[in-house]
């Protein structure tokens, strides 16, 4: 059975890192969902307009194996004040299932406390202020896994990410498969 993902788009996310997690994934046969807090059309970071697949009300979070936050400025700080979105992440936090992050998606982790103490991790450099005083170990890495949860640092890494959580997700072989289709410098 394919592993099942959320990817919540909020107004301001980065387009790059939602599409391309959402894109690599969907390659790789996982089945993600990407959310959205009402059927309207999503303004991103750039101006780009975007459907969630499913409504915030319209998902049973239990039946899914992950969540994957895209940054953008923006879009993190409307993930950070979005209960329903805390909601999840606690729930996966405390049944230790697959949690990721990029750019500056890693503060709403930082900001949950779902990253602490000196817990590693990376985002994009800059937006380590959106969750100043909280808790984790910036790396600047461009991908750290600790436990369940999963970083990385920004539009650049978009693609090593995903390829990075669908070998988690799926394996070396899927993963393989789908990078040889993507035509990615070596």
């Amino acid at each position: 059975m394919a592993k099942r993902v959320l990817i919540p788009l909020c107004p301001g996310f980065e387009e790059m890192e939602a599409i391309i997690l959402i894109d690599v994934l969907r390659r790789g046969n996982v089945e993600v969902v990407s959310l959205g807090k009402s059927k309207d059309p999503i303004v991103a970071a750039r101006k780009t307009l975007h459907l969630a697949d499913k409504t915030f009300s319209e998902i049973v979070p239990s039946e899914f194996d992950a969540i994957l936050l895209p940054g953008g400025l923006e879009g993190t700080k409307q993930l950070m004040n979005e209960p329903e979105i805390s909601k999840i992440l606690k729930s996966f936090q405390t049944e230790t299932k697959m949690i990721g992050a990029i750019c500056a998606a890693p503060n709403v982790l930082r900001n949950l406390d779902i990253i602490s103490g000196d817990d590693p991790y990376t985002a994009f450099p800059s937006s380590n202020d959106l969750a100043k005083g909280k808790g984790g170990k910036y790396t600047g890495e461009r991908i750290v896994s600790h436990n369940h949860i999963h970083t990385s640092i920004g539009p650049g890494s978009a693609f090593e990410f995903a390829l990075y959580i669908l070998e988690k997700l799926e394996g070396k072989d899927v993963m393989e498969t789908v990078k040889v289709s993507l035509q990615l410098p070596s």
